[in-house]
Formats: structure tokens, sequence, C-alpha cells
């Protein structure tokens, strides 16, 4: 079983070789005599900085032994020619070497750990034979890509004759270049020779756009015949050594290209090169951008051939070799300038995942989360969109100091919150147009610049609210926002927007919302409520949710705020109110006339008829004599109406007075009648049928429902002087009496006065 155990175990460490976070040069190549500095990186953490750094060199089986570390250990070959320096706030240390010699050459590891087998990186070391050793040529180092002057010195015999260069090959030397105006053919268009005049004993071959080609030994000659003046030159054309990049995953990277002036005008290009393949172009000033980098990449364009390329949101593709060059055609050709890089991408990221692409429907909102590194909680935040142009930018739209771009306004806010390493931006009232890409950019460590892809989709907004609205200056105001039921356990907000961000108001819920009618009572209605509207409180407000510190979606309205014309409040109030509110409005104001006066009440419908008024439509067609038989019939038919409309009042009054001064009560085991105009003041035995309830108005709730009940006081009877008893037969005939007699007397009058007119 151990051994099984052993076996997995012996299987595992490669894999997490082949992860280590450890970073250096793959291959490092330098020749005797020189020295050579190399750097190794690792991830900042507490741990790393403190914990051990070592350099080894593999030997057989897979050993490594030990030259340096940073406890101070030198071995003997070493002792006075390198030393290790860690730099623990960049995460790097470096092992520097002098005096090499062909023996230093081999495979090596710089690490982590007390032993070879903890975090490491391979690097090979290859030293080579000092040309100038070689031959007693003078030796001319230039870069890949570059210019190189060559000077050929002469005696005064040979300051008339012939000069020339040419390049050896083996035993033969083949001619380049001479001063009557040859040219190779393979030089052509990149080389001359320029002779400063007889007092100078020089001449000098100046070569352009340096391939590794150039490469090799060279003879300058003065004259042909056995007295010419010769002398050897070893061209040595070195490849750019990469520079060694080293970051985390989702940060970002900008490198800095600098070709010289002499390629200012000249297009540029950044390529990346994978596993010794051809080096791909990523980004050129022609407008060729890779489809891997889209939306992530900007091109920055500086003075005397100095430009910046700038990639964001790093993925673990993205590592490998970047070469940034001038060529016409905008990609990578021998012989034309370049400078490279080495990316590590670092998968043990600090930066939080972040969605890459988010959707919002048409009308709606999105809310995107931009981290930012925490120790710059200060430093200003800002949300750009990236456009492909020919070389790429990203003009800012808002900006955490109160900047927003004027097209932007009432739709775009920067929040700090959630705080602690992110802060939100919303984009509301999305049209086709807003899609694309958006950067988070800081002031501070622009390693955490992240990207985002936006995409506007159909469908239909999940809050719902009015786009526009008008608010009366010193009235009241109530603009109301309807949620979904899948917003249940949110929080919901109004809040007023401003060019510093979006202040949360006071709200009010309103309970459940018929907007949604696939969702059940979960939906809401949440209000916003202004008791005396003024000119400052026009602009836009936003409703919208939460959970927790994020934010989720929004929905915009602009409120304008106007003056209300005088005596235009009651008339816009009506033609506003929905058609049963006018119904039910009627149809009280003639309940509550009746209830004063019927006798009132018919004469004012009489009247309304008589002058057309509303209630009654006038007929423009009607004839005159028509009009007048119904004043007629009106006149006649008033009295009789309120006749029996009075008759039908008083029945009822004795029909009622009867039921209640009649009450049949048991008294042991008697029953017998009680009139309750017995007692002087019924009041004074509490006989209330809900003790709970107050003479006035009352709200109470039954059933866990609101409803009204209005408890009226009794009428307290004035006293007056004790009358005889009376039965309720001879009072009601009485009452009967009465009531014809006063019949009687109204008809007479009536028929005195004749039809009167309204």
């Amino acid at each position: 079983m151990s051994r099984l155990f052993l076996a997995c175990l012996l299987a595992v460490f490669p894999a997490v070789s082949m992860k280590s976070p450890i970073f250096g040069p793959e291959e490092v190549t330098s020749v005797e005599g020189r020295s050579v500095s190399i750097t190794c990186y690792y991830p900042a953490t507490s741990v790393n900085r403190h914990t051990r750094k070592y350099w080894c060199r593999q030997g057989a089986k897979g050993r490594c032994t030990t030259l340096i570390s940073s406890e101070g250990y030198v071995s003997d070959d070493y002792v006075g020619r390198a030393n290790l320096t860690n730099f623990p706030e960049s995460g790097t240390f470096v092992v520097d070497i002098s005096h090499l010699t062909r023996n230093d050459s081999g495979r090596y590891k710089c690490g982590l750990g007390i032993s070879s087998r903890g975090l490491n990186f391979d690097v090979s070391l290859e030293v080579s034979q000092d040309p100038a050793q070689a031959s007693d040529a003078h030796i001319y180092p230039v870069d890949v890509g570059r210019t190189v002057t060559i000077n050929c010195p002469f005696t005064s015999a040979n300051s008339q004759k012939r000069k020339s260069l040419c390049k050896k090959t083996g035993q033969d030397c083949f001619l380049i270049i001479d001063s009557t105006g040859y040219v190779s053919s393979s030089y052509t268009g990149r080389i001359r020779l320029n002779i400063a005049g007889t007092n100078t004993l020089m001449f000098s071959v100046v070569i352009n756009r340096v391939p590794l080609s150039d490469s090799g030994m060279y003879v300058c000659q003065a004259g042909d015949d056995a007295k010419a003046d010769k002398s050897n030159v070893y061209l040595q054309v070195l490849e750019p050594e990469p520079e060694l990049v080293y970051r985390d995953l989702r940060s970002s990277v900008t490198f800095d290209c600098s070709l010289g002036p002499e390629v200012a005008d000249t297009a540029k290009f950044l390529c990346q090169q994978k596993n010794g393949e051809a080096c791909n172009v990523v980004i050129n000033t022609l407008g060729k951008k890779a489809q891997d980098f889209q939306g992530r990449i900007l091109f920055l364009p500086k003075d005397n051939g100095v430009f910046s390329v700038h990639i964001a949101s790093l993925r673990k593709e993205d590592a490998g070799r970047y070469v940034c060059g001038a060529q016409p055609e905008g990609q990578p050709k021998e012989g034309w300038p370049v400078q490279a890089w080495e990316l590590f991408v670092n998968e043990e990221t600090a930066i939080p995942a972040s969605p890459s692409v988010v959707k919002g429907v048409k009308g709606g909102s999105v809310t995107v989360s931009c981290p930012y590194n925490p120790k710059d909680a200060n430093s200003a935040k800002y949300w750009c969109r990236w456009e492909e142009t020919q070389n790429g930018r990203c003009p800012r739209l808002v900006q955490s100091k109160g900047l927003v771009k004027e097209q932007y306004k009432g739709r775009l806010a920067l929040l700090a919150e959630p705080g602690n390493g992110t802060y939100t931006v919303i984009l509301n009232q999305l049209t086709d147009q807003d899609a694309g890409f958006y950067w988070c950019v800081t002031d501070g460590d622009t390693s955490w610049t992240s990207t985002v892809q936006l995409k506007v989709v159909e469908g239909e907004p999940s809050l719902k609210a009015p786009k526009n609205v008008t608010a009366w200056l010193g009235e009241a105001f109530k603009l109301s926002c309807h949620f979904p039921c899948k917003f249940y356990s949110f929080e919901k907000y109004w809040c007023k927007w401003s060019n510093e961000g979006c202040s949360p108001l006071p709200t009010q819920n309103d309970g459940p919302s018929q907007a949604f009618v696939s969702c059940d009572q979960n939906s809401q209605i949440v209000s916003l409520n202004l008791d005396t509207v003024t000119k400052e409180d026009e602009g836009w407000y936003w409703c919208g949710v939460k959970e927790g510190p994020r934010y989720g979606e929004t929905a915009a309205v602009y409120v304008a705020v106007e003056s209300r014309a005088k005596g235009s409040q009651d008339a816009k109030q009506v033609n506003a109110a929905p058609a049963g509110a006018a119904i039910e409005s009627r149809a009280g104001e003639i309940q509550n006339k009746a209830l004063l006066d019927p006798r009132l009440f018919v004469e004012e419908i009489a009247v309304k008829d008589a002058a057309g008024g509303p209630g009654a439509p006038a007929d423009p067609g009607r004839p005159a004599g028509h009009s007048g038989s119904s004043k007629v019939l009106v006149s006649t038919l008033v009295p009789l109406a309120l006749i029996l409309a009075a008759g039908v009042v008083a029945i009822g009054v004795l029909r009622a007075r009867h039921r209640k001064n009649v009450d049949r009560i048991s008294i042991r085991s008697y029953r017998t009648d009680i009139s309750m105009s017995d007692f002087e003041n019924s009041r004074d035995f509490e006989g209330r049928d809900n003790m709970g309830a107050s003479p006035e108005a009352q709200e109470t709730s039954l059933g866990g429902k609101d409803e009204f009940a209005t408890a009226t006081e009794d009428t307290v009877e004035s006293k007056e002087p004790k009358k005889a008893k009376r039965s309720s037969k001879e009072e009601a005939d009485e009452a009967f009496t009465t009531f014809l007699l006063q019949a009687k007397n109204l008809a007479s009058t009536t028929t005195q006065d004749g039809p009167t007119e309204a």
C-alpha cells in the first residue's frame, strides 16, 4: 500500500512542477569573460517573500546541486564571482555571475524552498568563445534590425585607390560594396560607402536593417595589389534578449516599445510567438487585430518611433513571447528592428473573477462589477468604452470624481460600493448602440484593469416604471415602480441621479402589483413620495434592487417640475381621474344632496334639465313648444313627487321608531313589552353593541385585512316635561293625520302659485 501511495505521489510531482508559479528566462547566452544577470519571479505572498531562494545546477538522475542561496551559502566555484539578491517587494530575486567560462554552460534551476523539489524554473546557460579572441578582427555588435557603421582605415599610399568591403565565406570573400558604385543584390537599398576625404585616412560602410544573416567576418580593403590596406571586421548580430514580464491571471500588461526615430513613420506591430512557431500579429497600426484579443487591447502611439500596447484581462493562453517591430506591411520580417518580451501568466491570482460578458434587454439595464487593488481605495476610478478604430482607443464615459459624458447623463453611474476591491457601474435605458466592450480603469495599479463585453438582447425590462412624468410645483407627488416576484427577497430602493452617483431616497412599499400577470402576490409596488415639490426635485430618478452590497437591475424616470396654471388643478384632476371614479363621485354628490333636503334635490334636477346642463344634454332639433309643455309637466309632477317622497319617508320613520321603541325582553320567567321611551335617556344604561368602537370613524383589522367601520353617537335629547304616555297605535295614527294635513296644504299652495320658471 505504501508503494502505491509513493508511486501516486511521484506521479503528482511533475504536474505540480509544470504548474509552478516560478518564472525566469528559458535560455541565457553570453561569451567568455563576460557576466550575466538572471532574474527569477515568484508570487509575492508573505510566505514566498521570506522563504529560501536558491540557484542550483542540474546533474545526472535529476539531482540539482545548490551553488548559491539567499541564506548566504556560496559554493567554491562561485566564491568571489556570484551573488543572489532578493527583492521581496517586487517578488523577484536576481542571480549575478561574472567571469564566465565555457565550463559554466549547462542547465540550472532557480527556485524557492528547502530543496530542489519545491517551486522552481529551468534555465539553460550557454557560454561561447569570444570572437575577438578567435581572431584579430574588430568586433561590431549590433541588434537585429538596427544600423551599424563599420570603419575601415587605410594609408595615404592607397588614398586614391578603390575601397571595398567583402564578406568571408570559408576561404572566399564575396564583394558587398565598393567605391565604384557596385552593391550586392542582398544589400541593395540598405548599404552605402562613405569616403570622408583625403585628409582622413578612413572610409566607412553603413548597413541598415541588419538581419541575423549579416553576422560573420568582413574584410575592409583599400587598393587592389599586394600593397593594399586590409583589416578584418567581425559583425555580431544579436537577437533581442526578451525582457521577462510576470503577471497574474485576469490582470493586465503594457509593452513599451522603442524602435528609434529612423522608423518613426513606418507601420508598427505586436506579434505573439508560441512554442517556436511563427510570430502571429496581435495588433498593428494598419488596423489589424487578432480575434482572441478583440476588445481588450489598445495601441498607444507616441513620438520618435515609440509606442505602447496594453492588454487587459489576461488569460493563461496569453503567455508566450511577444515581439514589437516596425515594418511597412505591419508584420514581422527579417531585417527590421524589433523588441521582445517573455510573458508569464500566474494562475494563482488575487484578482477576483468577474463575468467577461453581461447581457441586458432593450430599455433595461446592466450592472458591472469592476475590481481594483484594495490598496488604491482612494484612487480615481473610470469606465471607458473600447472603440475598434485603426489603433483602438478607450474614451472615458464616467469617473468617480463626478465626470459623466453628456450623452450618458441620467443613464450611467459609478458607485463606490461595495468597496474593498470592487466598485459598481450601472448603465440603463439600453439601446442597440450600447453593445460593445468596456474597460474598468483606475489611477492606481494599472495591472488590475479589466474588460467586459456588453450584449443587448430582445426582451422586456424586469422593472416597470414610467419614462417621463410631470410633478406640479408646491404639490405632493408620488412615483411608483413595479417589481416582479423574482425580486421578492431583494432590497428595493429609489435614488436621485447626479454626476456623483445616485443618492438613496425614502421609499414606501404599496403592496402587491398587478403589472405582472404571471407573478403571484410576491410582486410589489414601491413608491417614492414627495410631500411638497420644489424646482430642485426635477431630474432623473432610478428605482432598483440590491442583494446585500451588490446592485441589480434599475429603471430610470425623468421627473419634470412645472408650475400649474391658476384654476387648472381641479380640471386636470377630473380629466386624469378614471371613468369609474367620476361616476362614483357623482353618485356620492347626489346621495348627499338627497339626504340633506329631498325637495332641493328634485328642484336642482329640474333646473339642470331646463337649462340643458350636464346630466340632460340639449337637443338642438327640439321645437320651442315642446320646451314649454315640458316646463308645465315638470311644475305639475314636482309637487306630486314631493308628496309621495314625504309619505314614504314618514312611513319609514314610523316603522323604524315602532321597531325601536318596542323591545321584547325576558325578565326571569316573565315576558313583557317595555317601551324604551319610558326611560328619560337610554344612554344611562350603556346599551352599546360595540364597546370597542369610538364615536368617530375607526380603522379595525379583521382577519389580517384592513376594514373601516364608522360608529356614531346617539343624539342627546333635550330635556322636556314629561307627557302622558301613549300607545304605539295612537302615535302612529297621530303621525299619519299630521302627514295628510301637510300634504294637503302643500298641494293647495302649489296650485295657487301656479307653475314657476326654474
